[in-house]
This record gives C-alpha cells, structure tokens and sequence, in this order.
C-alpha cells in the first residue's frame, strides 16, 4: 500500500464523514478495502437515522464487508476511519481480523485505540491490526471541529 493510496482511501473515508455531517450525525466515514486494493465497503455514522447505537460507520462498514464476502472475518483487508475507534468499534476491528487500521484523528474522550480503553493492548484482545494514525488528521479533526461548534451555537 503506497503513501498515495492510503491518502486516496482516506479521502472517501471523508467524504463519507461529509455526508453523515450533513444528514445531522456525527461527521465519521469508514472505507474497507481488500488485500489487492478493491472498495468493499463505505459508510458514515447513522446512529440518529437507524435509531441505532452500533451504527458507526466502522461497524457499517465492517458488515458491508463481511456481507461482500461472504465471510465475517476480513483478513488481509484494510480499515481507513476519520476518527480513532471507540472501544465498541475497537473490539469489532480485532473479531473481523482486519489487518491494518488507518485512521485520521485521535479522540481523547472517546477513543478505543491510544485513548481510552486501548482495547488492543488488553490481554483478552485475541487481534490487533497494524495501526496507522495521522492520515488527513487535521481536515478530520477540522471536520469535527466545525460539526460540533455549529450544534453549540443552534
């Protein structure tokens, strides 16, 4: 995976994270891709439209992807997220077997990753995917920044 594809996938992470913004939840977007670079899946927050805590956009995206293989482990594939997991997500990337984890910006309240909870440095945690942070951070945080400062000022 080169520098350029990475900043590629993470740009539809973002755009998914755009478009749940402007549906009224929180700007997050996932992208799941294969071990030979195919999209697989896509998705943005929808916690308020689905009435559903677990429909972060990881989780969506994350059973997109089973369902487009058929499979409920993703090994070899690769998760691009706009925001640190949260520990629900956290623990649903090591259950998939995602190999890498690519994300934008940390979140200090409710990360799952450096923050947190850290589920991948518990001992019960049986996967931990190589882990990437930074990518786009500061157009994701930027991005979240301006979400909630809008809602405040409502």
């Amino acid at each position: 995976m080169t520098s350029t594809d990475a900043i590629s996938h993470m740009a539809r992470a973002l755009s998914e994270a755009k478009a749940a913004g402007a549906r009224g939840e929180v700007p997050v977007g996932a992208v799941i891709v294969s071990a030979d670079g195919r999209l697989l899946a896509s998705a943005g927050n929808r916690t308020r439209e689905l009435n559903d805590p677990t429909a972060h956009a990881e989780m969506l995206a994350i059973r997109a992807a089973c369902t487009e293989l058929a499979d409920e482990r993703l090994v070899g594939c690769s998760l691009y997220v706009t925001l640190e997991p949260c520990p629900m997500c956290a623990t649903a990337i090591s259950f998939a077997r995602l190999k890498r984890l690519y994300y934008a910006a940390s979140d200090p309240k409710g990360g799952g990753i450096e923050q947190g909870a850290r589920i991948f440095s518990q001992p019960t945690c049986h996967h931990v995917p190589e882990i990437y942070p930074g990518i786009a951070e500061e157009e994701a945080r930027a991005l979240l920044k301006d979400f909630f400062s809008e809602r405040r000022e409502a």
